[in-house]
């Protein structure tokens, strides 16, 4: 025999159940992530729908004839709000800050103290709306810092039964 020797081969490694070492696989994503996202669109959700509340109860903001606001005087308090009315011949008297003059509807009249100028198409037998509120909730005197005075024909035409000027006669 000659000198070579042959050595017996290993064994074959047994299978194995690892997973061979590969790239990192990344980190689970925090559930805390889209909690926050989800805290952001909800408040910006809040915040959007408060702005729509309050842009529409503003722009909506109507006014009450003298009437209305007399029946609810009580409820309406000293609370800011816009009056219609017809503007008493005889009673516009400037003053210090302002002016003092009474609306009416109808039998009712209010006595206005408004400060500021008045508009220059401010005058008697006119309808105005008056911005401002009450003394107190049991009283006629109102308290304005605002005359809109109407200046087209378009008010008349889409609202026939509201003011009406009078050139002759009593006001209301």
């Amino acid at each position: 025999m000659s000198g070579t020797t042959t050595e017996p081969s290993p064994p074959p490694n047994p299978p194995t159940t690892e997973v061979p070492p590969g790239p990192a696989l990344p980190p689970p994503r925090r559930r805390r992530t889209s909690r926050r996202v989800l805290a952001v669109f909800a408040l910006l959700l809040v915040a959007f729908v408060f702005l729509l509340v309050e842009g529409l109860g503003s722009s909506l903001n109507y006014f009450d004839t003298v009437d209305q606001a007399l029946a609810h005087r009580q409820t309406l308090g000293t609370t800011t709000f816009r009056l219609e009315g017809t503007v008493v011949s005889g009673t516009i008297r400037a003053t210090a800050t302002g002016s003092d003059f009474s609306i009416c509807q109808g039998p009712h009249v209010v006595h206005v103290a408004n400060t500021g100028s008045p508009p220059d198409l401010f005058q008697a037998r006119i309808p105005v709306v008056v911005v401002g509120h009450f003394t107190s909730d049991t009283s006629n005197d109102f308290v304005s810092n605002s005359i809109l005075v109407k200046h087209s024909a378009t008010y008349s035409y889409q609202h026939p039964n509201r003011v009406k000027v009078r050139a002759t006669g009593p006001a209301c």
